[in-house]
């Protein structure tokens, strides 16, 4: 994972990111026959949103980030029965012990995935499951929205005129987009599955522009590191976008259908 990833993004994320459904932690106990005994391991944690919604269904909960950032802000959370690590997920088992569960959100695409799949396999107890937040399924809701969306192609040509045409990721540039193929990589591994279980997702939610610059500033390929000495003119630009798609100041957009993805050795 690239350690430059999402410098500076940390403080934009929980203002900015849609939170997940609550019925995430319904689905996974029923789904997994949980009983308040294990542990949870969340890799590539970021500040903890999926880590603090899951950790009562546990004895306890490790949440593991390798942004300094991220898990400062994790920490201030203060949640009872969460251990915050700022580790790389390459770096595992790093003493951390066995889990029941182990849960990537939004994450896995960036690590060494054949190697963080078999490490995170050989930490998860006889009968446990790594379990994929999946968050790419687009919702089915079909109600009209109270505000405009936030212009996401708009904001994305700002960013190709700041930044240039081919997406950023940290240091590197991602040409082709993230990569695929999580299954190939799971299967050779040693997991069997998967089985996919609905876990909510479609809800509507007011956002303001304050909140939508803070998501766009949460992203990997739109960190204020990226901008450098331009980024108060990129958000004084992206500002005036969002204007320009809503006077009032006001959007609303859907989130999307969320799937827990697991996979068992």
């Amino acid at each position: 994972m690239n350690d430059a990833l999402y410098a500076g993004s940390a403080r934009y994320y929980a203002t900015g990111r849609l939170p997940y459904p609550a019925e995430i932690a319904d689905v996974l106990r029923a789904g997994l026959g949980l009983d308040g005994r294990g542990r949870l391991l969340d890799v590539g944690c970021g500040p903890g949103p999926v880590t603090r919604l899951l950790a009562p269904l546990f004895e306890s909960a490790v949440g593991v980030d390798a942004d300094a950032g991220m898990i400062a802000e994790a920490r201030r959370s203060g949640v009872d029965g969460v251990e915050w690590r700022q580790l790389r997920a390459e770096e595992l088992p790093a003493g951390l012990g066995v889990f029941r569960v182990a849960t990537f959100a939004q994450s896995f695409h960036w690590m060494d995935r054949p190697l963080v799949a078999r490490l995170v396999r050989g930490m998860l107890e006889p009968g446990g499951a790594w379990v994929h937040v999946d968050t790419s399924n687009p919702s089915d809701g079909t109600d009209p929205l109270p505000h405009p969306e936030p212009p996401r192609e708009a904001i994305a040509a700002l960013v190709r005129r700041y930044l240039g045409p081919v997406r950023r990721a940290g240091t590197a540039l991602l040409p082709q987009g993230t990569p695929s193929g999580e299954a190939e990589i799971m299967l050779a591994a040693g997991y069997a599955g998967p089985e996919r279980l609905p876990a909510g997702g479609g809800a509507v939610h007011e956002r303001s522009a304050d909140q939508v610059v803070a998501s766009v500033f949460s992203l990997s390929s739109s960190a204020p590191h990226l901008f450098g000495e331009r980024f108060a003119d990129f958000e004084r630009d992206l500002r005036a976008v969002l204007r320009s798609a809503s006077p009032s100041g006001r959007f609303a957009e859907r989130s999307p259908a969320i799937v827990l993805v697991v996979w068992r050795p």
